[in-house]
């Protein structure tokens, strides 16, 4: 869960709202369904991805629809994506840390690798190109090369 939510920069509803069709463990893809009016998009997953997903998907002995399960076997909610990731930050030291905050990591790390700014807007979803720029103008790879002929 947390890994998708970094490498897709997923809200928690988004996760939360992700369901087994939206997989395509064959192509490789991630459909995408974007929530506050974003634009939805269908993504590619990298290896370590299709692996955590197969793994996961073979213990499921259920047919219920959604992508994530809560311990008690229903729909994953805001609140448990919330705990675990709390829970997660208080194990490995880190303070205080929430959900929203492996959007922002994926929104700067594929900014400061140089993503072009259209595709990282595309990627994260976003309508207005101004949100998306908020991750471009923190990073600094940007002004790299500015004086090279």
């Amino acid at each position: 869960m947390l890994l998708l939510m970094y490498r897709h920069g997923l809200r928690v509803s988004e996760l939360t709202g992700a369901r087994r069709a939206d997989i395509d463990l064959d192509a490789g893809r991630i459909w995408v369904k974007r929530n506050k009016d974003g634009l939805s998009t269908n993504q590619p997953l990298q290896g370590d991805e299709l692996r955590a997903l197969r793994a996961y998907l073979r213990m499921r002995k259920d047919y219920l629809p959604w992508l994530f399960l809560s311990s008690q076997g229903g729909q994953m909610t805001r609140q448990n994506v919330n705990y675990l990731i709390q829970q997660a930050g208080v194990r490995a030291s880190l303070g205080h840390v929430h959900p929203h905050m492996l959007r922002h990591t994926c929104g700067h790390v594929l900014a400061n690798k140089g993503t072009d700014t259209r595709l990282l807007q595309d990627w994260l979803g976003h309508r207005d190109i101004r949100h998306t720029a908020w991750y471009t103008r923190t990073s600094s790879k940007r002004f790299e090369g500015v004086w090279q002929d």
